[in-house]
C-alpha cells in the first residue's frame, strides 16, 4: 500500500526515513519503498511518461491482508499513535439520530436472487477536506479489492444524505426497467445502455460480469423514486459526495452478511473522527424481506480470557501478567489481569476483526514486545531432522528416469478446466478437481488432476526439437476427497511421455517395467504386478492398460488418443504412462515396520546410489568382440550406446541372455559419459543373481573364432618368432589412418550452440493493437535471431498475450538483450516472459 503524509501525522516533529523503518518494523509492517509517484511512473513507462507527475513522497508499505484497519492513512496514523503511547485507543459508539427516526433500508424479496443482504449506516456532521476526502475514496478501492473480493461478496455505495430522502429500497428489476444518471455522466441511460458503455471503461469493465448475466438488476431507490446506485457496478450521480458534503449515507450490499458487516465497520470507524462527535456513527435500520428490523452498524465489542502463562509460553518470555495487559493494550486490545490466577481479559474492538482465536491475540503480544527482544533459546526437545520419505524417493526416481534417457519437466500445479476435461476426452464432473473459486486467468482455474496435460503442452511448446521427445515429471496433482478436513488431498505421481513419428509404446512399456525393477515389485499376478486392457478415452481404443500391484490399481499406460493429440497442437503419435508412487512407499513402510529398519533404509535399499568409480564385472569375458565393434574401445562403447538409446533390452521387452553374454563381454564399467550404456549396464548387472532364469538369446550379438575359442594357438607366439617387419608396417598404417580421420574432423564447421526460446508478450490491456504489437516484435532484428511461429493466447478479461518462438545463436543474442529490444515499444508492450526454454 502506498501513503502519504505520514510523517507529520505520526509526530510532531519530522523523523527520519530509517527511524520510521524501524517503527515499521516494531508495529509488524514493513517499508517496503520510498518513492513518489514520477518515479513509479518513469520506472513502468520511461521519463518522457513521467513528464508532469507528482513528486510528493510516498511510502510503500506491506500491510497484512487481513489487517483492514491499516488500509488508510486515519487507520495506520492511530494504530501508530495508540503503539508508541501517544494516544489512548478510541471507544467507537453508535447513536440515535439527534432527532426524527433512524434511516431506514427496506429490503424486498426480489433481490434473493442477485444480492440478498444490506447493511447501512450514517456519518452525520462529517468535514471533508480534500485529504481527507482522497482517503475516504481510496480505502472503499482498497476495501472492494481486498475483503469484498472485486465487489462479488460486497459492494460499498456513499451518498450525500442532504440529497436525498428515506426511506430507502433496495430491490431488483429487469435491466429495461431500471433508468438514471450515473456517477460522472451528462444524461440518463437505462441498465442496458450502461452495461454496454462499460464494457469500455477500464476499470468498470472488470465488475460487468458480477450481473450481466442475470435476469434481474439489483437497484437502491430513495422515497422519491431517485436511484442512489445500481450495485456492485455504479453510484448514481445525483446523490455523490463532494468536499461540501455534511452527511454521509453509508450502504453496503451483499452475497456474504459478515464480510458486509466488517466492511461497514471498517468505513465508518476510520473516518468517524471527522465527526462533529468524534468516533460516534448514527445507527440505521435495515428490514430484511421477512419483515425483521436490524440495527446497523453493529461496533460490537467482544471479550476474551487468555492464561498469561499461555502468552509467555508460546512467545518464550517471562513477563507478569500487568506487563503483557500493557503490551496487548498498545496494539488497540485493552486488557487487564482479572485477578484470578494469571488470566488476563482481552477487549477485541471492531477494527479488529482479524484477531479470530487466541494465537492471534499471541502473536499481537509478541509484537509490542518485540521480536528482536526475544531471547534465543535451544529447544528443551531434541530432533534430528531427514528428509520426508517420498521426498527422497521421488528423488531417486528422477536420478533414474534421467538415466533412462527421458528429460524433467516442471509444470504449474494450476491449468484450465478444459486441459483436465475436453482435451483429454473426459467431462469435468468425472475428474474430481478442485476448482478455483475467483481465477485470475483461465489458464489457471483448476488443480490439475493429471500430469499428462503438462507434459503434452511442453511437447506442443517445443514440438520443432529434433525426435523424438522423451519427458517424464514427478510431482503432486490434487484430488477431491471428503475425508479430509479440507476437502482435498495431494497425490504424487509419476508421468512420462514418448512422442516420436511412431508411438514408442514398447519403450513406456519397458520404462514401467524398469521402475518396477527399482521398486522390487516382480512381475506376476497376487503380490507382483501386471496389466490387463483397460478403456480410457485419453487413450487409443485397444492400446491402453492398466497397471495393477497387488491386486490395485495405481495407473494406466497407452497409446494416446489421436483427437487428444490434435487439441493439443500435435501431429505425431505418442505413448504416455501415468502411475501413482505414493503405494509403494506405503509397501516400503510396512516391511520397515515389521522388520524394524527405518524408513530411510529401506528406500536407501530400494534404490541403492550408484558407485561412479567403475567396477569390473564379476568374470572376465571370453571376447570383447561384438557386432557393434570391440568393447574395449571407445568406438565399439560408443557405438553400442547409440544403439541402446531407445531399448530398455538388447532384443524384446524382457531381459535375456542377450543382455548378459554383452554385458559380458565389457572388460569395465562404462564411463558416465555413455548414459544409456551406464543405464542398462547397471540394470544386467542387478540381474546377475538370477542371469541363469533368464529367457535365451534370439540373435547372437558376441562374435566368436570359428574354432569356438576366443584365442588361437595362432595368436600366442611361444617362441617370439613375430615379423618384425609386418609389426612395423602395422604400425605406419595405423598412424596414417589417424592422421587421416584426425585431419577430416578438423575439416568440419565448429557446432554452433543455439536455443529455442517461446516468449510471452502481454500488452497493456485489451485496447492494445496485437497486430501491431507483433510486427513491433518481429522488427527486432539482430545477428543470430530467427523468428518463428506465434498465436494469441486469452488471459483473461478479454486481453491476449502474444506467444511467439524463436531461435538465437547462445553466442550472439541473450534473452535479456531480447527483451530489452521488445519492451522498447513501450507504447504496446507491458511486459516480456520467457516460457520456454531448450537448448537445441
Amino acid at each position: 500500500m502506498y501513503f502519504g503524509v505520514i510523517n507529520n501525522c505520526v509526530f510532531p516533529c519530522f523523523i527520519a526515513d530509517e527511524e520510521f523503518d524501524e517503527l515499521c518494523f516494531e508495529f509488524g509492517l514493513e517499508l517496503d519503498e520510498i518513492t513518489s509517484e514520477k518515479e513509479i511512473i518513469s520506472k513502468e513507462k520511461g521519463d518522457c511518461k513521467a513528464s508532469g507527475a507528482s513528486e510528493v513522497i510516498l511510502y510503500k508499505i506491506d500491510v497484512p491482508a487481513n489487517r483492514y484497519d491499516l488500509l488508510c492513512l486515519e487507520g495506520l496514523v492511530r494504530g501508530m499513535q495508540v503503539f508508541k503511547n501517544k494516544m489512548e485507543a478510541p471507544r467507537y459508539r453508535r447513536v440515535g439520530p439527534a432527532r426524527g427516526q433512524p434511516q431506514r433500508l427496506v429490503i424486498t424479496k426480489d433481490t434473493a436472487a442477485v444480492r440478498p443482504y444490506a447493511v447501512a449506516a450514517v456519518l452525520r456532521d462529517i468535514t471533508f477536506t480534500q485529504e481527507r476526502y482522497d482517503s475516504f475514496i481510496e480505502l472503499q478501492e482498497k476495501l472492494h479489492q481486498n475483503i469484498c473480493r472485486r465487489r462479488t461478496l460486497v459492494a460499498i455505495g456513499t451518498h450525500d444524505l442532504d440529497t436525498i430522502s428515506g426511506p430507502f429500497t433496495f430491490t431488483a428489476k429487469p435491466p429495461a426497467d431500471i433508468s438514471f444518471k450515473p456517477l460522472n455522466q451528462t444524461k440518463e441511460f437505462t441498465a442496458v445502455q450502461l452495461m454496454s458503455l462499460y464494457k469500455a471503461d477500464n476499470h468498470l469493465k472488470h465488475f460487468l460480469h458480477i450481473i450481466e448475466d442475470k435476469p434481474v438488476y439489483p437497484v437502491i431507490y430513495d422515497s422519491n423514486g431517485v436511484v442512489l446506485s445500481m450495485p456492485p457496478i455504479i453510484n448514481g450521480d445525483h446523490s455523490k459526495i463532494t468536499l461540501k458534503t455534511k452527511n454521509v449515507f453509508i450502504e453496503c450490499t451483499a452475497t456474504d452478511l459478515t464480510k458486509a458487516k466488517v466492511v461497514l465497520d471498517m468505513m465508518v470507524t476510520m473516518f468517524s473522527e471527522y465527526c462533529s462527535q468524534p468516533f460516534t456513527v448514527e445507527e440505521a435500520e435495515v428490514v430484511s424481506p421477512d419483515g425483521q428490523i436490524y440495527k446497523y452498524p453493529e461496533l460490537a465489542y467482544r471479550k476474551e480470557k487468555l492464561s498469561g502463562q499461555l502468552i509467555n509460553k508460546k512467545i518464550g518470555i517471562s513477563e507478569s501478567t500487568e506487563r503483557i495487559a500493557q503490551l496487548l493494550t498498545r496494539m488497540c486490545l485493552l486488557s487487564h489481569p482479572t485477578g484470578v490466577g494469571d488470566e488476563i481479559e482481552v477487549e477485541i474492538p471492531p477494527t479488529r476483526s482479524d484477531v479470530i482465536h487466541a494465537c492471534d491475540i499471541v502473536e499481537d503480544a509478541a509484537m509490542a514486545y518485540g521480536f528482536n527482544n526475544i531471547t534465543r533459546t535451544i529447544p528443551r526437545t531434541y530432533t534430528i531432522a531427514n528428509q520426508f520419505p517420498l521426498n527422497k524417493l521421488t528423488e531417486l526416481m528422477r536420478q533414474e528416469m534421467a538415466a533412462a534417457g527421458f528429460t524433467e519437466a516442471l509444470n504449474f500445479a494450476l491449468c484450465s478446466r478444459e486441459d483436465i476435461s475436453d482435451k483429454l476426452g473426459k467431462k469435468i464432473a468425472d475428474t474430481k478437481a478442485v476448482h478455483i473459486s475467483n481465477p485470475k486467468t483461465a489458464e489457471f482455474q483448476v488443480a490439475r488432476t493429471s500430469l499428462l496435460p503438462g507434459l503434452l503442452k511442453t511437447i506442443a511448446a517445443n514440438r520443432k526439437m529434433p525426435l523424438p521427445l522423451k519427458l517424464f515429471e514427478i510431482s503432486d496433482v490434487v484430488l477431491k476427497d471428503e475425508t479430509k478436513d479440507v476437502g482435498a488431498r495431494n497425490c504424487r505421481r509419476l508421468s512420462a511421455i514418448y512422442y516420436n513419428k511412431n508411438p514408442g509404446f514398447e519403450v513406456i512399456h519397458g520404462l514401467l517395467d524398469r521402475t518396477m525393477q527399482l521398486l522390487e515389485v516382480k512381475l506376476g499376478r497376487g503380490e507382483g504386478y501386471h496389466i490387463q486392457a483397460a478403456d480410457d478415452s485419453t487413450f487409443f481404443p485397444g492400446r491402453c492398460a492398466e497397471i495393477f500391484v497387488q491386486g490395485k490399481s495405481v495407473g494406466r499406460l497407452g497409446v494416446i488418443h489421436p483427437d487428444v493429440i490434435t487439441r493439443f497442437e500435435l501431429n505425431m503419435p505418442c505413448s504416455a504412462l501415468e502411475l501413482d508412487i505414493e503405494p509403494f512407499l506405503g509397501r516400503a513402510a510396512e516391511t520397515s515396520l515389521t522388520n524394524e529398519v527405518p524408513m530411510q533404509e529401506v528406500v536407501k535399499r530400494r534404490f541403492p546410489v550408484k558407485e561412479e568409480s567403475s567396477q569390473a564385472p564379476p568374470s572376465c569375458p571370453a571376447s570383447t568382440k561384438t557386432v557393434f565393434g570391440d568393447m574395449s574401445t571407445p568406438v565399439g562403447l560408443k557405438a553400442l550406446n547409440e544403439f541402446l538409446a531407445d531399448r530398455s533390452y538388447m532384443e524384446g521387452f524382457w531381459a535375456s541372455q542377450a543382455d548378459t553374454s554383452v554385458f559380458d563381454s565389457l572388460p569395465v564399467a562404462p564411463s558416465p559419459t555413455l548414459c544409456h550404456l551406464r543405464r542398462w549396464y547397471n540394470h544386467i548387472k542387478s540381474l546377475q543373481a538370477e542371469r541363469g532364469s533368464l529367457p535365451s538369446a534370439k540373435t547372437q550379438f558376441v562374435l566368436h573364432d570359428a574354432s569356438g575359442n576366443d584365442a588361437s594357438d595362432d595368436d600366442i607366439d611361444l617362441f617370439g618368432s613375430e615379423d618384425e617387419e609386418e609389426a612395423a608396417e602395422a604400425a605406419r598404417v595405423k598412424e596414417q589412418r589417424l592422421a587421416e580421420y584426425a585431419a577430416k574432423k578438423s575439416k568440419k564447421p565448429a557446432l554452433i550452440a543455439k536455443s529455442s526460446i517461446l516468449l510471452d508478450v502481454k500488452p497493456w490491456d485489451d485496447e492494445t493493437d496485437m497486430k501491431k504489437l507483433e510486427e513491433c516484435v518481429r522488427s527486432v532484428s539482430m545477428e543470430g535471431l530467427l523468428w518463428g511461429q506465434s498465436k494469441l493466447v486469452p488471459v483473461g478479461y478479454g486481453i491476449k498475450k502474444l506467444q511467439i518462438g524463436c531461435v538465437v545463436e547462445d553466442d550472439k543474442v541473450g534473452t535479456d538483450v531480447l527483451e530489452e529490444a521488445i519492451t522498447a515499444f513501450e507504447d504496446h508492450v507491458q511486459s516480456v516472459d520467457v516460457a520456454a526454454f531448450n537448448k537445441i
